[in-house]
């Protein structure tokens, strides 16, 4: 299954997410499909940029959100 979720970069205690699109199987961190957006909670407000269209995309294709992307997203 294909599976929308965060994927954690940055330093210790200064965690960067990126929103990818992967199969649900493989590791956080690990090899995607396609890099959809990023999300960074250290700024203030948090930064969240995600490419609509193509997370509409994967959507209709069958993919799941994460719940922690879900509540990003506000979708």
């Amino acid at each position: 299954m294909v599976a929308i979720r965060l994927a954690r970069f940055g330093r210790k205690k200064r965690p960067f997410y990126r929103i990818v699109v992967t199969d649900s199987r493989k590791r956080r961190d690990s090899g995607w499909i396609e890099i959809i957006g990023y999300y960074n909670p250290l700024t203030d407000p948090a930064t969240v940029k995600v490419d609509e269209e193509r997370l509409e995309y994967w959507l209709k294709t069958g993919a799941k959100m994460s719940e922690r992307v879900k509540k990003i997203t506000g979708k």
